[in-house]
C-alpha cells in the first residue's frame, strides 16, 4: 500500500469511495455526511496539498485531510493550546477495506506526517453517534477532551467530540 498526496485525477475515485461510505453510514443510522460534505471539499484539499490517500493497486483504500485549523478548535479544552496542532478531517476508509486495520494504519500515517510538519498534537472531531470512529480513535491512543462542539447546518445540529494525541 502506498500513502501519497491526492491528485486531481483521483477525484472521481475519491467521490465514488465516499459515496459508498455515506451509503454505509446511512444504513447504520449515522446520517452525518451527505452529497456536499465531505466530497465538495476535496478539490480545495488537493489544491492545498492536504489530502492524503492510501492506495492499493488502482483502489483508494482510505483518505484524510491534514489541516492547520478547524472551525471547532476554540470550542473545546485541548491539553495545550499554545503548542502547534494539526487536525484530521474527512477521514474515511473504503467500505471494501473495513475491518482490515486500515483505520489504525491511516492514523499512524497521520501521526508521522504531523510530526514531520512540526506539530506537537494531532487532533480531530467526531460526531457523537459515530461509535465505530470513536472506538478507533480510543484504541489508537487518542484521548477525548472536555467540551462539545455543536456544528449547525441549516436547522440540523451535529454534536462533535474532540480527540487529541500528543506526538
Amino acid at each position: 500500500m502506498d500513502l501519497r498526496l491526492a491528485k486531481k485525477n483521483d477525484l472521481p475515485r475519491l467521490k465514488t469511495m465516499y459515496e459508498k461510505i455515506i451509503d454505509n453510514m446511512n444504513k447504520n443510522n449515522m446520517r452525518i455526511w451527505d452529497e456536499i460534505y465531505p466530497c465538495e471539499f476535496f478539490q480545495d484539499d488537493i489544491d492545498n496539498k492536504s489530502l492524503y490517500i492510501l492506495t492499493e493497486d488502482n483502489d483508494i483504500a482510505a483518505a484524510f485531510a491534514l489541516c492547520e485549523s478547524n472551525a471547532g478548535e476554540d470550542h473545546l479544552k485541548w491539553k495545550n493550546v499554545k503548542e502547534k496542532a494539526l487536525y484530521i478531517d474527512r477521514f474515511g476508509v473504503n467500505v471494501d477495506y473495513l475491518r482490515q486495520g486500515i483505520g489504525g494504519l491511516m492514523l499512524k500515517n497521520a501521526l508521522k506526517l504531523a510530526k514531520q510538519k512540526g506539530a506537537k498534537y494531532l487532533r480531530l472531531f467526531v460526531v457523537d453517534i459515530n461509535k465505530p470512529a470513536i472506538n478507533l480513535y480510543l484504541k489508537n491512543g487518542f484521548k477525548r477532551v472536555d467540551g462539545i462542539y455543536e456544528e449547525r447546518i441549516d436547522d440540523f445540529v451535529l454534536r462533535e467530540y474532540g480527540f487529541e494525541i500528543e506526538i
